[in-house]
C-alpha cells in the first residue's frame, strides 16, 4: 500500500480524499535531520515551506516516488535534480493566489494609514499621549487614484491587479516573460467584465509606481538593492509576499530610514525563521510570518488539489 509523508500538514479534505482512494497518510512531522533515514519508509512526501527536500535527501530515499508541495514555489526542493533522478515532482500553483493578494491589500491599506505602527504604540502609550499619536498619524493618503507596480505578472499578480483595478488604482505590471494583459473581472452577480493593465519595463514600474508589489520566483541577487531603491518614486510604499531576498533587506532600512521609501510590508525574510532585528523592530515596516496562503479556504483548495494530483499520478 502506497504510504505518503505530509510532513507540513494537510488539508482534512485531502487527507480524506487520499484515504479514500486507499492510501496511508501520515501526517506527523519529522525533523528535517531524521528525514534521511525516516523517509525511506513512504513512497511520497508532501511539504509546504518548512521541509527542505534538497539532493541529500532525495539521494538517501531510493523509494521515493513524488515529491508535492503545497504551494506556488519550490525554492526548498531541488526540482530538477529530483526529475533527473525519476521523481514526479507537483506543485499548487493556482489554489492560494486570491489569499495572497488580499493579503497585499491588506498589508496596503493598513500601511498607508499607519495601523502596523499605531497598533504597536496605542497599548503602550495611548492612554499617555493619545494626541500626539493622533497627529503622528494624521497624513494617511488613500488608494484610489494611485499606481501600483506589479514585478511578476503570473497567476498572483493577476488577481493583485484585479482588487487594485476594483480599488481605483492604475496598474503597471511587468514580467521577464510575455503575458496577455487582458484581465476578466467577476462582479457581483456573476458578470464579468474585461478589463486590460499597462504592459511596462521594470524600469518603468521601478520610477513611475507610488507602491511596488513582487511576486517572483527567488533569483540569485535582489531585484531591489540600494542602486534600485534609489530609482523609486520617493516615497514608494513596497508590499514583499513572495521570497525572502528580493529587496536586500539592510538597504530597505537604510531607504526607510531616508524616506525614499515610506513603508514596506514584508510576509517574507532573507533569515526565516529569524529574521534580521533591524526589520522587526522598524516603525514602518509592517509584520507578517509568512502567511500568505495561510486561511482556511486556500489550504482546503490546496490540499484538494495536491491529493488529486497525487493520486492521478499513482493511478496512471
Amino acid at each position: 500500500m502506497i504510504k505518503i509523508l505530509a510532513n507540513d500538514g494537510i488539508d482534512p479534505i485531502g487527507k480524506q480524499l487520499l484515504e479514500e482512494a486507499g492510501f496511508i497518510v501520515d501526517t506527523n512531522n519529522i525533523p528535517q535531520d531524521e528525514l534521511p533515514v525516516r523517509l525511506q519508509e513512504y513512497d511520497a512526501i508532501t511539504v509546504r515551506s518548512a521541509t527542505k527536500v534538497r539532493k541529500a535527501l532525495i539521494d538517501s530515499c531510493p523509494n521515493l516516488k513524488v515529491i508535492g508541495r503545497g504551494g506556488v514555489g519550490m525554492d526548498n526542493i531541488d526540482v530538477e535534480y529530483a526529475r533527473e533522478k525519476g521523481l514526479s515532482v507537483y506543485n499548487t500553483p493556482a489554489s492560494s493566489s486570491l489569499s495572497v493578494a488580499e493579503l497585499v491589500f491588506a498589508s496596503l491599506f493598513g500601511s498607508v494609514r499607519f495601523l502596523p505602527d499605531s497598533n504597536r504604540k496605542m497599548p503602550v502609550v495611548g492612554g499617555t499621549k493619545f494626541n500626539d499619536l493622533k497627529k503622528a498619524y494624521a497624513k494617511g493618503i488613500e488608494l484610489r487614484g494611485k499606481t501600483l507596480g506589479i514585478v511578476g505578472f503570473g497567476r498572483i499578480g493577476r488577481e493583485v491587479a484585479k482588487i487594485a483595478i476594483g480599488v481605483g488604482m492604475e496598474v503597471l505590471a511587468y514580467d521577464l516573460f510575455p503575458f496577455n494583459p487582458e484581465l476578466d473581472i467577476v462582479l457581483g452577480g456573476g458578470t464579468t467584465v474585461k478589463v486590460s493593465v499597462k504592459t511596462s519595463t521594470l524600469e518603468e514600474v521601478t520610477k513611475a509606481a507610488d507602491f511596488i508589489t513582487l511576486h517572483t520566483p527567488f533569483i540569485d541577487k535582489a531585484l531591489f538593492g540600494a542602486e534600485e531603491l534609489a530609482l523609486t518614486k520617493k516615497g514608494v510604499g513596497f508590499v514583499n509576499i513572495s521570497r525572502g531576498g528580493l529587496i536586500d533587506e539592510l538597504a530597505l532600512v537604510d531607504a526607510l530610514n531616508s524616506g525614499q521609501v515610506s513603508f514596506a510590508a514584508l510576509d517574507v525574510f532573507d533569515n526565516e525563521p529569524t529574521p534580521r532585528e533591524e526589520i522587526l523592530t522598524h516603525p514602518k515596516i509592517s509584520l507578517t510570518p509568512h502567511i500568505g496562503a495561510a486561511t482556511n479556504e486556500a489550504q482546503e483548495r490546496i490540499g484538494v488539489e495536491l491529493a488529486n494530483l497525487i493520486i492521478d499520478h499513482f493511478k496512471k
